[in-house]
């Protein structure tokens, strides 16, 4: 199999196999469960185990999509990897089997508990720097932004006091073309060493 994000190359019936197995695992892995939790969060009578095994559910997707975006480029080739992803998903919340309490349990939860200071220092860490990136671009961007708009407001009023003077000019050329014309300029025009005395 090709990287999901790359349909080139591909043949029709690899592009139809994909969009299938893309189309149920969003359907099978984030729409109907996130139906069923939505069910559980609004039933006036919630119990609390359906709460936490659909919290679980939710917190294991996480990291399986976080990890996804990574492990994707690196062993999307292997074959029916697509249908091996829809397979875990149907898994974690198939009512006879409901993995996410067995990955959660075994795998997520001693994981999380042993390195959730250093976990918590990272993100802590990377929303800081998220945030002085985010800043510094706004900050950078603002500037280019007001220098652009101020460029292009000095440009638009160049090319138009430029169209008044050619404007002028093509009407004083008009004008003086016809007889009239050339004594009303010429009476309103006087030489310019007589201003200079």
């Amino acid at each position: 199999m090709v990287d999901d994000n790359n349909w080139t190359g591909l043949g029709i019936g690899e592009m139809i196999e994909q969009v299938i197995t893309k189309s149920l695992i969003l359907v099978l892995g984030y729409a109907y469960p996130a139906l069923q939790c939505f069910k559980t969060v609004e039933n006036n009578m919630a119990e609390v185990p359906e709460l936490r095994f659909w919290c679980q559910y939710w917190i294991t997707v996480a990291v399986i999509t976080v990890f996804e975006q990574i492990g994707d480029v690196l062993i999307s080739w292997v074959p029916m990897y697509g249908e091996a992803k829809l397979a875990l998903f149907i898994y974690l919340w198939y009512p006879r089997t409901k993995g996410t309490g067995k990955v959660y349990k075994s795998f997520l939860r001693p994981y999380v508990l042993k390195h959730e200071t250093n976990i918590d220092r990272s993100l802590i860490e990377f929303r800081e720097r998220a945030w002085a990136l985010a800043v510094y671009y706004w900050n950078n961007c603002t500037e280019l932004g007001s220098t652009k708009v101020l460029q292009c407001l000095q440009y638009v009023s160049t090319q138009s006091s430029r169209f008044l003077y050619q404007g002028v000019a093509n009407e004083q050329s008009s004008a003086s073309s016809s007889p009239g014309g050339i004594l009303r300029f010429e009476r309103n025009r006087q030489p310019r060493s007589l201003h200079q005395d």
